[in-house]
């Protein structure tokens, strides 16, 4: 099955990403969580790629591990930061040899303490660079690109990050798939925008159930996702009652979820940070009930 299969008239294409864990109790929690949430049936899973190829190996690792435990369809995100050419190559023919059927293709945020992102010698500045390669030289693997419904913090204008990414689609990118974002207001301006530029590709959003109101608004900070008034009161009535801001998290994407799907979202990518119950609970809120 290929990617843009995922999200073929009349099929749900739902994603799960996780990130590679740091130790081995967090790695036998990241493998709970993979078990739990592989009884919803989900088209993909795809693993994140450390600044720097920090993770290569554990990324691929999990990768081949999801492919071989469920016989899933697996991704592995790639960036351009400090790899070379050669490098990207190199970590290509491993995923292909490894099982991926997609690469995640992005640029990368600049190394920690770095405000602007510099490609190292013989490497690549831009994710549309990327995305050319693997088309050109790895046809094989279904491409995936980002999208930013509130604009790519580093953009010079939103027009100018919706052409950006209509230059990824051109170049082959096959699906786009969201950054996080809080009001679907964001998402569904977004959508429309890129059907007016003429975008075929299915634009899937990116949704992470927030559970700790601190570890969301750091996030948010770092990516500039914009949090609306109703979420940040919901959160703010939970107070620091951990099970209450469990709930509230809960209750506000599950309802973010209800209003995607009944506007015809092509699928959901959720942000599970390595953990099962509130997309558990967000899922069978929206009725997608586990096999």
């Amino acid at each position: 099955m290929s990617i843009t299969d995922a999200y073929s008239s009349g099929r749900f294409g739902l994603s799960f990403e996780l990130f590679p864990p740091k130790s081995p109790e967090s790695e036998a929690a990241m493998w709970r969580t993979v078990d739990e949430l592989m009884a919803f049936e989900p088209a993909l899973v795809t693993c994140t790629y450390g600044a720097g190829g920090s993770t290569r190996s554990k990324t691929l690792d999990v990768v081949a591990g999801v492919r071989a435990r469920h016989d899933v369809a697996v991704a592995s995100h790639l960036t351009c930061v400090g790899s070379s050419v050669t490098d990207l190559r190199a970590y290509l023919r491993e995923a292909r040899d490894r099982g991926a059927a997609a690469i995640v293709a992005l640029r990368g945020d600049p190394p920690q303490g770095e405000s602007a992102f510099t490609p190292v010698a013989d490497g690549l500045r831009y994710a549309v660079e990327l995305v050319s390669l693997i088309r050109a030289e790895f046809p094989e693997f279904g491409i995936i690109v980002a999208g930013y419904p509130e604009t790519h913090q580093e953009a010079q204008s939103p027009a100018a990050d919706l052409e950006n990414l209509a230059q990824k689609c051109a170049a082959g990118g096959d699906v786009v798939v969201t950054q996080l974002f809080y009001d679907n207001a964001d998402f569904f301006r977004f959508r429309d925008a890129c059907g007016r530029l003429g975008i075929t590709a299915p634009i899937v959003p990116g949704v992470m159930p927030v559970t700790n109101y601190a570890q969301i608004r750091r996030i948010a900070s770092l990516c500039k996702a914009r949090l609306p008034e109703a979420f940040t009161q919901a959160f703010e009535a939970a107070g620091d009652d951990e099970a209450a801001q469990f709930e509230a998290g809960v209750d506000y994407a599950a309802r973010q979820v209800e209003e995607l799907v009944a506007e015809g979202v092509p699928g959901v990518h959720f942000y599970v940070l390595n953990k099962s119950p509130a997309t558990i609970r967000v899922l069978e809120h929206v009725g997608l009930q586990r096999g």
